[in-house]
């Protein structure tokens, strides 16, 4: 069975492709990683109609209905309701969505809308030189904004300031205290903004007269000149933190989009340099006798600050849902900045996330642009306001989902009582969803059903979202797959283990939220005995005899990666590191995740193509290069001899053609890893045994150790770490005890 395939024409990825007909002991859970917006190719019908529900569960008219052509009844496959269906629907005239090989299809429709907002909130504690390019980046960017766009503009550093963008004469600032947190009843006040009308149903509530919230035709010019008169206000004082208040800043611009009513289609983008000093949301106090706090000094309650400025970001996340709001952070610093407090709104938003050492770094600027891109039809390739709805069988019951969504809290009779990550509904709010953004979605054999092997069972996931045109469109993907007997030697063969190791790796960050990291590695490593104690073949008591099936022999190394990732161990990341980690792995596909906890690496040598090799120790060479990939990383690793024949020049001798196209190929592949990859990955160039090979030796299994017997000149890795082999040994006599 080819999962890829298969995903390529549903967008889903299942953990197990054939379920057990009663409760079994699995081990990992039946979820499906679904990716509402995958790309499916120019194959997607768009139907320019509503679509056909059911009255009864909901569901949409799909290519496993029943239809009674002579009664005009289509049969639920769902609940197996009888409904009726329009005269246009005929034998010899059947829509797109009843096409068996259109199992996924997308409505269009248009309804009012208010155009999207966009409010920039800056920091202007950076420096004169940070400024100055993220300025730059920002003049660039509103050049190519559609003219109905609302923009605003709010700078902070112990205050914050509101930029009117209607008063064209000078500049006109609405000043707040930087101290305080704000409601929107609190910011219509100070901005003098008018309360809404009454409005009869079906109407929209326009955007009130005032100067703070426009659409960028009327304020181009004041923006603008707002923009590049912005200038640093931090002063340098021995000892002391620039002042910021950037808890405040997001409250009072979350504050101006409810006041103006807009709650569709919306971002609140933090450009900052460094951690909040004042007011809500702080991070550290400004005096540098007070350091960071550390992951032990969160663990241990000693991070002074964390919990408040935790408990204040999730009221804010729960503002942010409630108005449909995105939050983007785009965080250029040396040090911390507080990412790790921001991580909730960030999240539960659907926003942006980029930690960049500076608003020069080419790192920073492609992020932001990709961010801003247009369609073909020149509007914003962005999506806002988006809900997710599942419909299954009654054989089904939805447990949970982890992503970047929030659980409606809607509850029907699929509904399981045992909840995973947001549960308690089969409705689930996203603020913003791109063609990437992947939510695992976790499911239960009902206990009230008794199924028929070989009978099949259905689940129907309903994308409702904005585009960036702000055109309503409902995507909707039904999915089929067999009961099997619990025995059945089909639940093996329907093991997606590339799928279960990214499952497993969002379940381990949800526990490692509340638990030590140790915990979580032990509770990774007791998942994986029973597991291949299970489904392995081996005679008991007899390590020697332990095999496992093709689809399950990689599982083993993808947990052996994974414990010993940076999202599990994080002795070496500071927490805004690992808030971020974890921020992008909770969002990404099978592969990218895959790509996180298990990287990829390829050997260039004079012998012939690249190849892909082992991440071991052993693969390092003198006379080879290798192109290393770990989503947040790409490094080119020269070994000794390469690094030595480049220094001497000879690349750039016309007798030594083949080295200069060595050199290149490297480059060039991964020129290509950096250009489709958001956000874009650090690129990193190192010779052997460089200090900058540690980015490499970090990730490699380390099969030769000071420990081990080697020979002089060769890597090894200085390490009390288990090999890849002493784990995968230890794991079968563990397995095969029983």
């Amino acid at each position: 069975m080819d999962f890829v395939e298969l995903e390529a024409v549903e967008g889903l990825r299942w953990s197990w492709n054939s379920w057990p007909t009663s409760k079994s002991e699995l081990i990992i859970p039946l979820t499906i990683m679904c990716t509402p917006l995958s790309q499916q190719g120019t194959d997607l019908p768009l139907l320019p109609y509503d679509p056909l529900l059911c009255t009864r569960c909901g569901a949409v008219l799909n290519p496993y209905a029943r239809l009674d052509y002579q009664s005009r009844i289509w049969h639920c496959p769902f609940c197996s309701q009888r409904n009726p269906f329009p005269r246009s629907i005929a034998d010899a005239n059947l829509p797109a969505e009843l096409f068996p090989t259109y199992t996924t299809v997308e409505y269009s429709s248009s309804l009012p809308f208010h155009p999207p907002a966009f409010v920039f909130v800056i920091d202007v504690s950076s420096t004169e030189d940070e400024l100055r390019s993220l300025k730059n980046e920002l003049l660039l960017l509103l050049h190519h904004l559609p003219d109905s766009a609302l923009v605003a503009l709010i700078t902070f550093d112990s205050m914050i300031y509101l930029h009117d963008l209607r008063f064209s004469h000078c500049s006109r600032l609405v000043i707040l205290h930087g101290e305080r947190q704000f409601s929107s009843d609190q910011i219509r006040q100070f901005l003098n903004i008018s309360r809404p009308h009454q409005l009869h149903i079906g109407q929209t509530q326009p955007v009130p007269k005032q100067g703070f919230l426009v659409p960028i035709s009327e304020c181009e010019f004041s923006i603008n000149a707002a923009i590049e008169d912005i200038h640093s206000t931090y002063k340098f004082r021995s000892g002391s933190r620039p002042p910021r208040s950037t808890g405040a800043a997001i409250s009072a611009a979350h504050g101006l989009l409810e006041c103006c009513f807009v709650n569709t289609g919306s971002r609140i983008m933090v450009f900052t340099s460094g951690p909040a000093t004042l007011g809500p949301g702080l991070v550290v106090d400004s005096d540098f006798r007070q350091t960071m706090r550390t992951h032990s000094d969160i663990f241990n309650g000693q991070a002074r600050h964390y919990s408040k400025s935790c408990s204040f970001y999730r009221q804010i996340a729960k503002r942010l849902s409630d108005a449909s709001v995105v939050l983007d952070l785009f965080a250029c610093s040396l040090d911390q900045v507080g990412a790790a407090e921001l991580r909730e709104p960030i999240e539960r938003s659907g926003g942006f996330m980029i930690l960049a050492e500076s608003f020069e770094s080419a790192q920073f600027s492609k992020c932001l642009r990709h961010l801003f891109k247009h369609d073909d039809e020149g509007f914003l390739k962005m999506n806002f306001d988006a809900t997710i709805e599942i419909v299954t069988t009654k054989d089904v019951k939805i447990s949970g989902a982890l992503g970047p969504c929030v659980s409606l809290k809607k509850k029907n009779a699929s509904v399981s009582e045992a909840e995973i990550g947001q549960g308690g509904t089969y409705v689930w709010k996203l603020n913003t969803l791109t063609d990437r953004t992947c939510i695992a979605f976790f499911f239960q054999v009902s206990d009230d059903q008794k199924m028929q092997p070989s009978s099949a069972f259905l689940i129907q996931f309903i994308t409702r979202y904005r585009q960036g045109n702000m055109g309503h469109r409902k995507r909707v993907t039904t999915a089929a797959r067999r009961w099997v007997a619990n025995h059945s030697t089909d639940i093996a063969a329907g093991f997606d283990q590339e799928a279960a190791a990214s499952v497993m790796s969002r379940l381990a960050i949800l526990r490692a939220e509340t638990c030590h990291a140790r915990d979580v590695v032990r509770w990774l490593d007791d998942t994986l005995i029973r597991f291949t104690s299970k489904f392995g073949d081996y005679v008991p008591e007899d390590p020697s005899s332990f095999r496992l099936s093709s689809n399950f022999s990689l599982y083993p190394q993808f947990m052996f990666h994974l414990r010993r990732s940076q999202f599990i161990d994080v002795s070496n990341t500071t927490p805004d590191e690992t808030a971020y980690f974890r921020l992008m792995l909770n969002r990404e596909g099978v592969v990218g995740s895959l790509i996180m906890i298990q990287p990829t690496l390829f050997q260039y040598s004079f012998d012939g193509p690249p190849v892909p090799a082992l991440l071991d120790i052993r693969s390092i060479c003198p006379d080879s290069i290798l192109l290393f990939d770990s989503f947040f990383l790409v490094v080119i690793h020269y070994g000794s001899k390469i690094a030595q024949w480049k220094k001497l020049g000879y690349d750039k001798d016309p007798d030594h053609e083949n080295f200069r196209k060595l050199l290149e190929a490297p480059e060039l592949d991964a020129e290509q890893l950096v250009t489709e990859r958001v956000p874009v990955p650090k690129m990193i160039r190192c010779d052997q045994h460089s200090s900058q090979a540690r980015f490499l030796l970090a990730k490699l299994n380390p099969s030769v150790t000071q420990n081990s017997t080697y020979t002089d000149g060769s890597d090894i890795i200085f390490t009390d770490d288990l090999s890849l082999e002493v784990f995968l040994d230890q794991l079968q006599i563990l397995a095969v005890q029983g």
